[in-house]
Parts: C-alpha cells; sequence; structure tokens
C-alpha cells in the first residue's frame, strides 16, 4: 500500500501563530504530552525516520513545527496539505513562562487557524488520559474539531489489555464528540496503516463552520 503522507518535508518552526505559513489549504495538529510518543508517531506515519526529533529527554519540541506533505488528490483537485507538530505539553522541566506561552499560543492557534481540519491526539495506553489530554478533547468537543486519538506504546500490553483499554477508552468520549480512537505502536508497527487512512480523512474534510 502507497503512503501518502511519505514525501513530507520540514518547513519552519514557528514561535507564534504569526510565523506559520499562509493559513490555506489543510493541514492536521498532532498534539500530546511531551512523552507520548508524538515524534515517533510522526516519523512513522510518514515513514520518515529523522522526520520529528525524537530524544531520550521530553520536551524537545518547543515550538509548532509544520511539515509539508506532497499534493493530496481531493474532491476539486490536488490539496495543499501540511501536518503540524505542536509542542510538548506537561513536562515538568519546561519554564513555567514558556508553558503559559505555549498554552496562549496552542489556544490562539486551534481557535484562529482556518486550514486546520482535525487534531490527532497522542496518548500512552498505558496511563489515564492526563488534563492536557482531557481539555483538547473539551475543546474539540466544544467547537465540532474532529479529533483522532492514538493509543502509543501498545507493544508494552498484550493485545487484550490492549483492546480493553481501548473500549474503556472510547465509552469515556461524551456523546457528540467527533473522536476516533485507535491502538497504535510505532516499534510494531500496530496500527500505522489505520492512522494514515484517518490522517488524510481529516485533511480531505470540508472546513467546518
Amino acid at each position: 500500500m502507497s503512503n501518502p503522507l511519505q514525501g513530507a518535508q520540514f518547513v519552519l518552526a514557528a514561535h507564534r501563530i504569526s510565523q506559520l505559513p499562509a493559513d490555506h489549504g489543510a493541514e492536521v495538529a498532532f498534539a500530546g504530552r511531551s512523552n507520548a510518543g508524538k515524534s515517533s508517531a510522526l516519523n512513522a506515519l510518514t515513514s520518515h525516520k529523522g522526520l520529528a526529533r525524537t530524544s531520550k529527554t521530553p520536551g524537545r519540541t518547543q515550538q509548532m513545527v509544520v511539515f509539508s506533505l506532497p499534493p493530496l488528490a481531493a474532491d476539486g483537485g490536488a490539496l495543499d496539505a501540511r501536518l503540524v507538530d505542536l509542542p510538548g505539553y506537561g513536562y515538568a522541566k519546561v519554564p513555567l513562562e514558556m508553558r503559559e506561552h505555549w498554552k496562549q499560543e496552542i489556544d490562539r492557534y486551534l481557535h484562529q487557524r482556518r486550514s486546520l481540519r482535525g487534531v490527532v491526539l497522542i496518548a500512552d495506553i498505558r496511563h489515564p488520559l492526563k488534563e492536557f489530554d482531557r481539555m483538547m478533547l473539551d475543546f474539540c468537543f466544544a467547537t465540532g474539531l474532529p479529533c483522532h486519538l492514538l493509543l502509543t506504546k501498545a507493544d508494552k500490553l498484550s493485545r487484550n489489555q490492549s483492546m480493553q483499554a481501548l473500549a474503556a477508552m472510547r465509552k469515556s468520549f461524551p456523546d457528540g464528540l467527533h473522536a476516533t480512537a485507535q491502538v497504535f505502536s510505532s516499534t510494531a508497527g500496530t496500527g500505522v496503516d489505520e492512522a494514515r487512512e484517518a490522517v488524510v480523512a481529516l485533511l480531505r474534510r470540508p472546513r467546518g463552520d
């Protein structure tokens, strides 16, 4: 199966939303706590091991990092598509002032970015959702923005444990939340094709108002 996300390229790293590329086309944002495996997921989805930086020290992504994708076939012709890696949130060693800055910038990005089509939320399957994860789901619920939840590090659990965790997560979603969820492991390759399909579906989704 060909990978429509293959060929992703680094464009820029922005400290403020005003520094992002022109607000047209379609983009999907990747969000999650610093130790949830966000960079590894991006690398697996794009078949590019060095696209997003991975580190033994969480919290290295401290800017909004934009990656361009090859033109994506969609209704009306080729679509200018991007992936946006949002700063990993919640890591204790990030200074409080920077955490507050990113809280405000992420909020502005989610509210103001017209090309944003959906969020991929990264969470460690072994742990309950954290406050940031719940805040992101609440925002998506309130605004009608679709969210696809990747429960990462599924290779650390048995298949039965992973399925139980997934079922419990889906059951916890409030009625009306436009969210889907799946198990995922960048190490074992679990759920990679499914996640790619979800990202492409979000990019092709018309902008909702």
